[in-house]
């Protein structure tokens, strides 16, 4: 029959992956590549304090993942945290997070859970933890009918000198320990108290206390994800139009949406500069005259899984950088639940923006799209210098850390070469 395939090598070739925790053979491994500290262990210990002082953006696995443990650790022990409400897509066999989350509800806290049973292979799983909270007293929360909860959020409710206070974590990865090793992908951490009541009424609408709410800083699929994105795209296609300076860059797993595709190409059929990285599937085609001739695209496929959301418009000068959940998919935008947030820190942005700029430098892993769909190693002059983008994201990181965890940036600059 023409839908079956004869295949000699292993359909499934994850199992060979035992075979790096084999030992010696030196000579053939990658050089290590750690996960670099985000914070001092005074500083985890005293995780509240630090995001009442400032946002916390994170960027595995090149930040540890530990902060974000912390995080919930904190909340499992502190006798002034009342609420633990949180997202789970995919975690990890011996989960730290359900750990603490388990230990937070054996203490009497209010502990809110929304598992996602239908995580593709992580089903029977994602049971068991479902199954073992509610044994410890957690609400669980299986799903939301005919939609999968992609969103990554945790709130913590704690209460201090001055009243409630509440401390959000959203992210563009799972709450898994291990994948954070493996995936790249961008957390924020604040208590910022419009991003608390946000997510508190995001939670609100998710367990059936309230309709979808009206947000002021998050930005939720399938109610309002789409028609923002394409209102953004707009605006850049306006200004274009104008005389005015428009661009658009994205980073995303895939590209499939046909609203999200011809969208982008009438913004650059109006001028709007446009580069675009992304891994997986993509069904626009690039530099086609008359069409895409403003849109670039690049995949990178390295040592590090490429798993973050980021979305960045011009917006006349004033930058808005997001991060998000969702890839500009029609599933994603229409049939799960899914969150989009801004990055508004300096510091973060800084940090989210050298990651994406990294990215369409790089000129060992990176391939980009033809207009016929072929992708090509980029051709450069004899003598240029190799830059790889996570060798130097890597090294930005363990050098801030060399510093102080935290510390200021050093530009990618002469970073990542070899």
């Amino acid at each position: 029959p023409p839908d079956v395939y004869r295949v000699e090598p292993p359909l499934d070739v994850r199992v060979l992956s035992a075979l790096v925790d084999v030992p010696g053979f030196a000579e053939l491994r990658d050089r290590p590549l750690p996960p670099v500290p985000a914070l001092r262990g005074d500083e985890e210990a005293e995780i509240f304090s630090v995001l009442e002082n400032r946002d916390l953006v994170l960027h595995h696995p090149y930040d540890s993942f530990d902060a974000t443990v912390a995080l919930v650790d904190a909340a499992a022990d502190d006798p002034n945290v009342l609420a633990i409400k949180q997202t789970l897509y995919r975690t990890s066999g011996d989960s730290p997070i359900v750990e603490a989350l388990t230990r937070a509800a054996d203490a009497g806290k209010q502990v809110t859970v929304i598992v996602e049973l239908m995580a593709r292979f992580d089903e029977v799983r994602n049971i068991q933890w479902a199954r073992h909270l509610e044994e410890v007293g957690a609400h669980v929360i299986y799903g939301i009918r005919r939609y999968k909860v992609h969103a990554k959020a945790c709130l913590v409710v704690r209460r201090t000198d001055h009243g409630l206070r509440r401390y959000v974590h959203l992210g563009t990865g799972n709450y898994n320990d291990r994948t954070a090793r493996l995936y790249t992908d961008f957390a924020l951490m604040t208590a910022d108290s419009e991003f608390g009541t946000d997510v508190s009424a995001f939670f609100s609408a998710l367990t059936g206390y309230s309709d979808p709410p009206r947000f002021r800083k998050l930005v939720m699929a399938p109610t309002a994800l789409r028609e923002r994105l394409l209102k953004l795209i707009a605006r850049e296609t306006r200004r274009a139009e104008a005389g005015q300076e428009a661009s658009i860059r994205a980073k995303m797993n895939s590209l499939v949406d046909p609203a999200i595709v011809r969208a982008l190409y009438e913004a650059s059929q109006a001028g709007v500069n446009i580069r675009l990285n992304v891994r997986g599937m993509c069904i626009l085609r690039p530099g086609v005259t008359g069409l895409s001739e403003n849109i670039s695209v690049v995949s990178i496929v390295g040592r590090f899984l490429e798993h973050s959301r980021i979305f960045v418009f011009h917006n006349g000068g004033n930058e808005e950088v997001y991060l998000a959940s969702a890839d500009w998919m029609t599933r994603n935008l229409d049939k799960r639940i899914e969150l989009m947030f801004p990055v508004e820190s300096a510091h973060g942005r800084r940090k989210v923006l050298d990651a994406l700029d990294a990215m369409f430098r790089d000129n060992v892993m990176g391939r980009y799209l033809l207009p016929g769909g072929e992708w090509q190693v980029p051709r450069q002059p004899p003598g240029t210098e190799r830059f790889e983008a996570q060798l130097a994201l890597y090294e930005q990181a363990e050098r801030a850390n060399a510093v102080t965890p935290g510390a200021t940036l050093e530009p990618i600059g002469n970073l990542g070469r070899r």
